[in-house]
């Protein structure tokens, strides 16, 4: 979440990058200060009187010595009726300090200067387009979800039996393609310097607080009611929260961490061919690598990112542009946003399947997350990508690398499969 003091400090930059966001209650920000200064005068004044009473204590013990018990017991009186007002106090600022904190989680992440303006996914900048052609495929080219079928790569309908719309299950060699592509993103993420974790696929509400998921996303994750615990949306939520409370030393800088997992989001319904097959799931298999960055290098290791997930691809042989999202497309924690499309050739359209960001401080700031830069602590600055997400990549792979003799393997999978071709 934004800081108190740079959104004082900062009040107009604050309201720009609001409305870059499309932010529809720009009040909020005034209520924050407002509801701040009575936060800081409620302070003083406490701190005044817990002096003052202190001050008279000292005075009571005093008089005891002097045996003037009289006008001691007095001034006992005296403190005795302020303690009730302290405990007023004390609870105004508990108040205060808890409705501050709740209105400042409604608050987005602000835009860096480059994200541009728009409201929707239309208005997204292309960053990177697909200089090369793309794969042209016969008339009668099947899409994922009838090559699954025809070659027993997943199954969707014993999904739904199992547990219920958008819950693949993959077979045979299917089953083979997911954990060697999973198998291939993690070396080549730990040959990039990236420490791999292996996380809990569940996280407490602390956690889901700290990256941003709660409260602006809990209508999309998974909740255990009995056990208070949430089914992760991204490997993001428990590897970021290593270093929640947790103080750095400056010459820790990059730390670099990599995690697959599977992932569970509660997608709202739609219909049609966009989201049919592997486009859109409730669980999917997905590699992530997350930065904690020193602020003065975010942006460069954001570029670094950028790059070593497009040689991923170049490696997969797919075709994939990268977009700069704007300001109303962009989740609710990020300061920057490129996102990742692969090409699918049968569906004749772009498929995300990456998303890669810098939060800066914001995710740090509700973490607790510092270094020490100096004699004094400053925010850390966060950042993490997809590296990459499995289901679409699978659905990609699947049409672009059809023949009439079955589904050509990419060369630097071959490895890992075992095979060259789904027959």
């Amino acid at each position: 979440m934004l800081q108190l003091n740079f959104i004082r400090e900062q009040k107009e930059r604050v309201l720009i990058g609001l409305q870059k966001r499309n932010f529809t209650t720009p009040q909020v920000i005034e209520d924050l200060l407002r509801m701040d200064d009575e936060r800081r005068q409620t302070q003083a004044d406490l701190n005044d009187l817990q002096a003052e009473n202190n001050r008279i204590s000292k005075e009571i013990g005093d008089l005891f010595k002097e045996g003037k018990r009289a006008e001691a017991d007095a001034l006992k009186n005296t403190v005795a009726a302020s303690k009730e007002t302290v405990k007023s106090l004390e609870e105004k600022l508990k108040n205060l300090e808890s409705e501050i904190d709740n209105l400042l989680l409604s608050v987005p992440n602000i835009p860096h200067e480059s994200v541009p303006h728009g409201k929707t996914a239309d208005d997204n900048e292309v960053y990177r387009a697909w200089d090369r052609s793309l794969p042209d495929l016969p008339a009668d080219a099947l899409p994922h979800w009838e090559l699954a079928t025809k070659y027993n790569v997943f199954d969707l309908e014993l999904g739904t039996k199992l547990t219920g719309s958008g819950f693949p299950v993959y077979r045979g060699k299917g089953a083979k393609l997911q954990r060697s592509l999973i198998s291939f993103f993690l070396d080549e993420n730990t040959a990039a310097g990236y420490e791999e974790i292996l996380p809990p696929h569940m996280v407490n509400a602390d956690s889901a607080r700290a990256t941003g998921q709660l409260p602006d996303k809990e209508g999309q994750m998974y909740y255990m009611e009995r056990d208070d615990l949430y089914m992760i949306p991204t490997a993001e939520v428990p590897v970021t929260n290593i270093y929640r409370d947790v103080i750095l030393e400056e010459n820790q800088f990059p730390i670099k961490l990599t995690a697959y997992t599977p992932c569970f989001r509660r997608e709202a319904g739609s219909y049609g061919a966009h989201v049919r097959g592997l486009n859109r799931v409730h669980q999917f298999d997905k590699v992530e690598i997350v930065r904690f960055e020193h602020p003065d290098h975010s942006y460069a290791a954001l570029q670094e990112m950028l790059e070593h997930v497009a040689g991923l691809l170049d490696k997969l042989e797919l075709p994939y542009r990268i977009l700069k999202l704007c300001g109303g497309d962009m989740g609710f924690t990020s300061a920057l946003t490129y996102d990742f499309e692969v090409y699918s050739a049968a569906q004749k359209r772009w498929l995300e399947v990456s998303s890669v960001s810098n939060f800066e401080t914001y995710q740090s700031n509700r973490m607790k997350l510092r270094f020490r830069d100096g004699k004094k602590t400053t925010l850390a600055h966060t950042l993490n990508g997809s590296a990459l997400a499995l289901a679409r990549i699978v659905a990609a792979l699947l049409e672009n690398n059809q023949t009439p003799e079955g589904i050509v393997i990419p060369q630097h999978l071959r490895r890992y499969t075992g095979f060259e071709k789904i027959d």
